[in-house]
């Protein structure tokens, strides 16, 4: 083969490559300027952990290890105490609570073993995804970092509707 047909064929190549890029950039912006516009994240998508209490503000855990046992990462540290206590007076809704409960969110991956296995529904996934620190010893949260009653969710976020496809690789625009 001479040059130019090789120049010719790469010059064809180029340019059927470019067009598929070319046609794959979308014609409107995805971009959300985040503080001022609210991000939207998926109903499922697994955020910050949350430590759930009952109706009468009874921490639900009851420090079966489970969580900390199906975690693949562990990164869940719990140490269980008694409270023999009247159940009026207790912190937990049974004889046994977590008296510490730390996640370190520098090793979690986010994989929600942990919130299949616990058996009380003591421990779900939230919407909280501000987890940036300049510190990594701040990505260690404690339990009152995680309990639902104490944790500060970011006010920037909405989950979207069932039926709402949003920011999907097949996104028509």
């Amino acid at each position: 083969m001479s040059i130019i047909s090789d120049i010719v064929e790469s010059t064809k190549a180029i340019i059927k490559g470019m067009s598929v890029t070319f046609s794959k950039i979308p014609k409107e912006k995805w971009t959300v300027q985040y503080p001022d516009e609210p991000v939207t994240v998926q109903p499922r998508y697994r955020g910050q952990h949350l430590l759930h209490v009952d109706e009468n503000g009874k921490e639900k855990c009851v420090a079966c290890f489970l969580c900390a046992a199906a975690c693949p990462s562990d990164c869940i540290y719990i140490v269980a105490a008694d409270d023999p206590r009247p159940y009026e007076e207790r912190i937990g809704v049974d004889n046994r609570y977590a008296a510490v409960y730390n996640i370190d969110y520098g090793r979690c991956i986010f994989c929600g073993f942990c919130v299949e296995a616990c058996p009380k529904d003591a421990i779900t996934h939230g919407y909280n995804f501000e987890l940036s620190v300049y510190n990594r010893a701040d990505l260690l949260k404690t339990k009152d970092d995680l309990l639902i009653t104490k944790q500060k969710q970011s006010p920037n976020y909405r989950v979207a509707w069932a039926d709402e496809d949003v920011d999907s690789e097949y996104k028509e625009v």
